[in-house]
């Protein structure tokens, strides 16, 4: 075993332990997949990454992102995180951007001031949801099928399922019933009960959407507190949809007393960036 650096980091928040926490391994060399996944276990946090010399001529780093039970070909709150923490420890992107290699190929950072923001990735799946999901989603929601007023499949990587309220109040009181959210798991290859809900705030409003994140977890149904893959294939939805401006805020956390805060601009070439800020939680060694 080696004592290698390490920083848990909290993203999309400027206030620590507001946001999404993420374990991040600056130097994974050398360890095995089984190894990054049982330290991902033992973190007890949503996700853990593991930094690695990149293996593409264009990349500046690779990542290896790990939840507990499974490797992730990409997750946003891991990019963000993983970058800062990249950068914090003197990392140097060679262009005008960072180029992060994963599992889904290259992804482009940026700095929006003092946040990072990350491209969002091309979507696998698009279109709106089969009728018998919707009306498996509604029950598990605790809220009747003509309460979806839009729905799309959300994929970037994981396999969102995107549904839209009326209402940010409506968003906030929901309380999921997880084994019915679970059949949405029945008859598909790797975990796909994972479902994300958005609606509109009011005019004026500091955020313009309020989102949350369920998906299956060992112990029923878990809430992520912010999610960038989720939020960026939602806004890739409702922008294209026109149900969105191109520049807004969405706030996610809030049911579980957290305050993350999603920056999502569309730039002048249609392209889609996600952005928030990170913090460092805790900066030393472990050992692996």
């Amino acid at each position: 075993m080696n004592r290698r650096p390490f920083k848990q980091v909290d993203v999309f928040t400027e206030t620590p332990y507001r946001g999404n926490p993420l374990a991040v391994v600056l130097d994974g060399s050398g360890l095995s997949t089984q190894e990054m996944q049982h330290f991902t276990h033992w973190t007890n946090l949503s996700e853990a990454t593991f930094l690695l010399p990149p293996t593409h001529p264009d990349a500046d780093y690779r990542v290896r992102i790990f939840c507990p039970g499974r490797e992730l070909p990409f997750a946003g709150h891991p990019t963000l995180g993983s970058c800062h923490a990249w950068l914090e420890a003197g990392g140097k992107p060679r262009g005008e951007h960072v180029v992060q290699e994963c599992g889904i190929g290259l992804v482009r950072l940026r700095r929006d001031g003092a946040r990072l923001a990350f491209a969002a990735p091309p979507l696998r799946k698009s279109g709106p949801l089969p009728e018998e999901d919707l009306a498996l989603i509604a029950r598990g929601l605790r809220i009747s099928r003509g309460d979806i007023v839009g729905h799309s499949w959300c994929d970037n990587g994981p396999n969102w399922r995107g549904v839209l309220l009326r209402s940010a109040d409506q968003v906030l009181s929901l309380q999921p019933d997880a084994a019915v959210l679970a059949g949405l798991d029945i008859g598909v290859v790797g975990p796909r009960g994972k479902v994300g809900v958005v609606a509109p705030h009011g005019a004026g409003e500091e955020v313009a959407f309020e989102v949350r994140a369920f998906f299956p977890g060992n112990n029923g149904m878990v809430e992520d507190p912010v999610t960038g893959s989720l939020n960026a294939a939602l806004a890739q939805w409702l922008i294209g949809a026109g149900l969105a401006p191109t520049r807004y805020v969405a706030a996610q956390g809030t049911a579980l007393e957290r305050a993350g805060r999603v920056h999502v601009v569309q730039d002048a070439g249609g392209e889609i960036w996600i952005g928030g800020a990170s913090v460092t939680c805790v900066d030393g060694r472990v050992t692996l």
